[in-house]
């Protein structure tokens, strides 16, 4: 069920053809616990199927990512934002106690 999550709000963006009400700082935010959650599941080798549905959501968030860009006219903004998420799954593995403050609780 969590592997549909974001599919009826991609399907409704894209019959709108607008991305009016999507808020890109939370889309950021959920795309950032998305894939610190995941980078921790796999530096410590938790079994695949306690997190096996977050690569799909991450690539249902990255797509509306592209939508939000999309239908605001300039698709090229996303690079920066892609470039960031891509470099933090390596950089959250260079040392151990990066990947543990970045699962720190509050």
């Amino acid at each position: 069920v969590c592997a549909a999550l974001k599919l009826p709000q991609i399907s409704a963006v894209l019959a709108a053809r607008s991305a009016r009400g999507l808020s890109l700082p939370s889309l950021l935010l959920e795309l950032a616990g998305f894939l610190v959650f995941l980078r921790y599941q796999c530096y410590y080798g938790y079994p695949l199927l306690t997190y096996l549905e977050y690569p799909i959501l991450i690539a249902q968030d990255v797509i509306l990512l592209l939508c939000i860009f999309h239908f605001n006219g300039n698709v090229k903004q996303a690079t920066p934002y892609i470039a960031v998420l891509v470099s933090s799954w390596f950089v959250l593995a260079l040392q151990k106690w990066i990947i543990d403050l970045a699962m720190q609780e509050s």
